[in-house]
């Protein structure tokens, strides 16, 4: 049901997004911060909707397929928005850029064998790589407004390159175990009635 509070918690990270958005275009640490909270929240939700889901029995397919597309959605935006504002610049744009790849990777590569109906568990590495992606892309939306002895900037590219080495690992994980099916022969059709076989 759409109006269960998992749902409602999936469905809350979609629709922060313009608003975190929105932010990055309105100058001062004060626009920096709330955006973080709002990004931060978003990711908290993240957990949450899942954990509620199981705990409460409330899984549904509608929440199956808006949560990995709430969590991409919300981390493509801020990404995109980071890279545009220059508060990720230089070599920092390849981490960002090879998330992003990643991330439509694992969607199609999803997509494909939920079609065969093969499921792809998230490892623990993978959920690793998700918290320090988050924490990384919070400290880097703060950059250069955070307190001026503590290098926020750096800290967050440093963050944004593990996350990418991390999804560069299991990326290839997920691919890797995709790959069986995905090279695997076509079933063979059986003839059509109206065929005539001599």
């Amino acid at each position: 049901m759409l109006t269960s509070l998992p749902n409602i918690l999936t469905l809350s990270r979609i629709v922060v997004i313009p608003v975190i958005v929105a932010l990055f275009f309105v100058p001062g640490p004060s626009a920096a911060y709330t955006a973080c909270a709002l990004f931060a929240a978003a990711g908290i939700t993240d957990w949450f909707d899942g954990y509620l889901a199981r705990a409460w029995r409330e899984e549904s397919v509608i929440g199956k397929f808006l949560d990995p597309i709430a969590d991409k959605l919300l981390v493509a935006a801020v990404l995109m928005m980071l890279v545009a504002v220059d508060k990720v610049a230089g070599w920092a744009v390849i981490a960002a850029v090879v998330i992003l790849l990643r991330e439509v990777m694992v969607s199609g590569l999803r997509e494909f064998l939920a079609g065969l109906q093969v499921g792809v568990p998230v490892s623990r590495l993978a959920k690793w790589k998700t918290g320090i992606q988050m924490g990384a892309i919070g400290v880097l939306i703060v950059g250069d407004d955070g307190p001026g002895w503590l290098p926020t900037t750096l800290i967050g590219e440093a963050g944004l390159w593990v996350a990418a080495l991390l999804t560069l690992v299991t990326g290839w994980d997920y691919l890797r175990a995709g790959l069986r099916h995905m090279l695997a022969p076509l079933p063979e059709k059986p003839p059509r009635a109206t065929e005539v076989r001599t």
